[in-house]
């Protein structure tokens, strides 16, 4: 089993994401697996030009940029891999510009001029099922408590998921990161009793990963909960006097 991880923050190492990818990479080491992350923040990743040469036969299924950057090498990697974790923050409600210039490089990758049929139905051009057909885990975190923060990178990757024949192992949120913050911190976990339990769950959610080859809803559950303990949060932020009590206690931590 080799898992990889695709850490898409600009802030690289030093962010949340790499925090969180640690945590599973922690627990998939316990059953001896192996485990790689590429840090986009520290390659070399040219945007598509759209120019379609790697279409023609002239080059083939080959960027005009494959020589000049580091897309192949991560290919190559994601070939080797068994399952890959792709892992972003949140970005003007979406996914890291890095992750998304990354992936606009599948369009090297598959001759566009070849019709397929994905399992689910869904017509498409042909792909390089070797690299995207791969199970996939999505790890995304926010500063947020707003589903509506995530939803357009869930989308994105539900629809990855329909188009690339890749199933989705798992789905891993973290909101609220500048609440809890990431490192140890026993003024934070006082605060918040949830931070231990949800930190141990991305522990628990990396052996899963390494020894099922998935992650379990239960424990999905616990990484994903609101660090804030409050039973059925979700339903009462539609309501607008709990939500400006919220507002009025949240700002206690931002000002």
């Amino acid at each position: 089993m080799k898992i990889l991880a695709i850490n898409a923050s600009h802030q690289g190492k030093k962010g949340f994401t790499q925090f969180l990818i640690n945590k599973l990479a922690t627990g998939a080491a316990e059953t001896g697996t192996e485990f790689e992350t590429v840090v986009l923040a520290e390659q070399k990743i040219n945007p598509c030009l759209g120019c379609q040469v790697c279409h023609t036969e002239h080059s083939y299924l080959k960027c005009v940029y494959e020589d000049n950057d580091d897309v192949r090498t991560i290919f190559n990697k994601m070939t080797e891999a068994d399952i890959i974790i792709y892992a972003t923050p949140v970005y003007v409600f979406s996914m890291s510009g890095l992750l998304k210039t990354f992936l606009d490089r599948i369009n090297s990758t598959g001759d566009s001029n070849k019709l397929e049929l994905s399992k689910s139905g869904l017509f498409s051009h042909q792909i390089d099922h070797k690299i995207y057909s791969k199970p996939f885990v999505l790890l995304t975190c926010c500063n947020n408590i707003e589903n509506e923060t995530l939803k357009n990178i869930l989308s994105y990757f539900k629809t990855f998921s329909k188009y690339m024949d890749a199933p989705m192992v798992g789905t891993l949120i973290r909101k609220s990161g500048k609440m809890i913050g990431h490192g140890k911190s026993p003024e934070k976990e006082k605060k918040f009793p949830k931070v231990h339990e949800i930190y141990q769950a991305f522990h628990q959610a990396g052996k899963e990963l390494a020894s099922t080859g998935r992650i379990s809803s239960k424990t999905q559950r616990c990484a994903n909960q609101n660090v804030l303990g409050i039973p059925m949060l979700d339903m009462l932020l539609k309501i607008k006097l709990f939500k400006r009590k919220m507002f009025e206690k949240a700002r206690t931590f931002t000002d």
